[in-house]
């Protein structure tokens, strides 16, 4: 799972990182970031960390789809945080076929989205 300190929970955030930050689509996912966003809510002065959060809305199924949409996501990005630089704000918004995706193919679009993110990749 993702640590704690790694998870995105503050509306806030969710909407600064979408409104704010840059955006890659794939078929299953759309990947939102925000880079080096300081974060006003951690005490004292150790470096940012990166958070990551997850939106899942019913168009990709019912409650135990989301559920477990969101737990493959979860275990997804805990590999990757680590490539995202330190203080930003990822947003991983699930896209109705992530419902029926399996874990393989959810870990291609998020790779491949990071990627583009991260590298600047073509669009």
């Amino acid at each position: 799972m993702l640590p704690t300190e790694n998870r995105l929970r503050r509306r806030e955030d969710f909407a600064t990182a979408v409104r704010r930050g840059r955006r890659a689509g794939r078929p299953l996912l759309v990947v939102h970031l925000r880079s080096g966003v300081t974060d006003p809510h951690a005490p004292g002065e150790s470096a940012p960390r990166t958070r990551a959060g997850f939106v899942v809305s019913k168009a990709v199924g019912g409650a135990v789809v989301r559920n477990k949409v969101k737990r493959r996501l979860r275990h997804l990005m805990r590999d990757r945080v680590d490539l995202v630089p330190t203080g930003s704000l990822v947003v991983v918004r699930a896209l109705p076929g992530a419902g029926d995706a399996d874990h393989s193919q959810l870990a291609r679009d998020l790779d491949a989205a990071l990627g583009r993110l991260l590298g600047g990749g073509a669009r």
